[in-house]
């Protein structure tokens, strides 16, 4: 196999992987993150809806976390645990932010 061809199915094999792909993901949540962060400072009401832009990504970014690198994607009663105390958690920090 060429070296090209090796590089390639390296590749290939990596991005079917449930762990590559998760990191894959959480890198881009991430980038998509900071880029909203820099839309806050034209106005209040952007300020306030960029930060509760930010703290869904942060959500999806615990869904991946627990479903891929704990392993809760095999236990669904149990990912669906963790996310509902996330998700209350970031209503109650929504709360408190928008006062």
């Amino acid at each position: 196999m060429s070296e090209k061809g090796f590089a390639y199915h390296q590749l290939s094999r990596g991005l079917r992987d449930p762990l590559s792909l998760a990191w894959i993901v959480l890198l881009a949540l991430s980038l998509t993150s900071a880029l909203f962060t820099g839309l806050g400072s034209a106005s209040d009401l952007l300020t306030k809806v960029t930060g509760l832009m930010v703290l869904g990504l942060a959500l999806l970014k615990a869904r991946v976390i627990l479903a891929r690198y704990l392993g809760l994607a095999a236990a669904p009663g149990w990912l669906n645990g963790g996310i509902s105390v996330l998700v209350l958690w970031a209503l109650i920090v929504a709360g408190l932010y928008l006062i």
